[in-house]
């Protein structure tokens, strides 16, 4: 029988700092340039978790449970923005084979605040009383985290990419995405919040996320659908950031000459187009593509738009788009094959699909890039918790026929930065 919940969602004056009222040690966020939403404490209504050998995709699983609780819902809206009303957040595997669960989380409270107006959604069961009030929480001391090498070193990553590049050669596919992991630890009751914050700050253009102890910010819109209109924002190819005004122009410009990195984004172009067209109409995108400039590298980016055309969700055509080539290869079947042999870890939620979805279908999702999952590890031998928590954090570079292993592995260092910077 599906749970019938009863949402309500009132305007309130926008809060400036949303964070304050998230959980310091779960944090459910999704923000891009001062906007976003907020779990607003620790208490959630429902939390749906696929784990692998569930069944069917996980993402469809979950859309269809989905469906299911917004069709049942007693819904009392009155500001009718993106994200107001019934909303799920939600982060799923890059792989179906993971061992780690796809989840969808409903909070019991939920802060927004998008164009200059705030608001607030409280959910409940429609047998249950109202969720408690919140209120704000300082920020924890500061902490800061430690990584090292993971189970793909340096040099162990180039020899991947070299195996990768000889089996492109000869013809088994066309691109792979290959990731390396970092490992390391952070405190016991670090107040995870400051990492959000960090990002959010220091990278304002990403969609900065926290879902189910999966932080980080990316720049890769997977796909946003509203009122119909669907958008989605392809990377592939990249380069670091010069030191100074002349080498950041010499780098753009080498950027967009590249006929490796030119390639490597016509093949995650095509890729989403051919995975759009069944379910849109009036598709278009831009010939050529743009520079995106962030704070520590370019990339090379294409914005494609289009209108649904057979009433799917944001987390229907999630299932739909992932993964795309920028993060997975072409061909995506035999390109995922080569990850499995060529990778020696489980990548988890790593350029996975994350993003929230209202009860009418709406959503924003990116590809869960420049991130670190928290949590998961095993305690002591004796069974008494540690004083530290786990994190893996990863990155990942395309490989083509002209890819170099040095160049890539550079290129996975500079991705790093941000959630390094952030950790420290």
């Amino acid at each position: 029988m599906t749970t019938r919940l009863v949402v309500e969602t009132r305007e309130i004056d926008p809060v400036e700092d949303l964070l304050v009222y998230a959980d310091p040690d779960d944090p459910v966020a999704w923000l891009r340039r001062g906007d976003g939403m907020v779990a607003a404490g620790d208490q959630h209504v429902i939390t749906i978790r696929v784990p692998a050998g569930a069944g069917p995709l996980r993402a469809a699983m979950i859309a269809d449970a989905w469906r299911d609780l917004a069709s049942a819902a007693k819904i009392d809206d009155e500001v009718k923005l993106p994200g107001t009303g019934l909303v799920g957040f939600s982060t799923l595997t890059f792989d179906e084979g993971s061992a780690r669960d796809a989840v969808l989380i409903v909070p019991a409270t939920i802060i927004g605040r998008r164009d200059g107006r705030g608001w607030i959604t409280r959910i409940r069961g429609a047998e249950d009383d109202a969720p408690a009030d919140v209120a704000p929480r300082e920020y924890g001391p500061h902490w800061a985290g430690t990584l090292g090498p993971g189970a793909q070193t340096p040099e162990g990553y180039q020899d991947s990419v070299r195996r990768a590049v000889a089996e492109i050669t000869a013809g088994d596919y066309e691109k792979v995405v290959l990731a390396r992991d970092l490992t390391g630890t952070v405190p016991v009751g670090s107040d995870l919040r400051r990492l959000v914050r960090a990002l959010a700050t220091g990278y304002p253009d990403t969609w900065t996320y926290s879902v189910d102890g999966f932080i980080g910010a990316c720049p890769e819109t997977l796909v946003t659908v509203q009122g119909g209109t669907v958008t989605a924002r392809v990377l592939a190819g990249t380069i670091g950031r010069g030191a100074d005004a002349d080498a950041d122009t010499a780098a753009s410009a080498y950027l967009a000459s590249s006929t490796k990195d030119l390639d490597e984004h016509e093949y995650a172009v095509q890729s989403l187009l051919a995975s759009l067209r069944p379910h849109v109409r009036a598709l278009a995108a831009a010939d050529e593509p743009f520079i995106l400039k962030l704070p520590n590298l370019f990339h090379l980016a294409t914005d494609v738009e289009a209108e649904l055309s057979n009433g799917a969700s944001a987390l229907d055509l999630v299932g739909v788009l992932h993964p795309t080539a920028a993060v997975g290869g072409t061909p995506t079947d035999l390109a995922v094959q080569a990850i499995r042999r060529l990778e020696p870890f489980d990548r988890g939620r790593y350029a996975g699909p994350v993003g929230w979805v209202d009860a009418t279908g709406n959503g924003e999702w990116a590809v869960a890039l420049r991130c670190a999952q928290f949590g998961g590890g095993a305690p002591d031998e004796d069974g008494t918790r540690t004083d530290t928590i786990p994190v893996t954090a990863y990155a990942g570079a395309g490989i083509v026929a002209g890819s170099d292993p040095e160049t890539e592995l550079l290129e996975t260092r500079v991705k790093f930065r941000p959630i390094v910077d952030a950790l420290a």
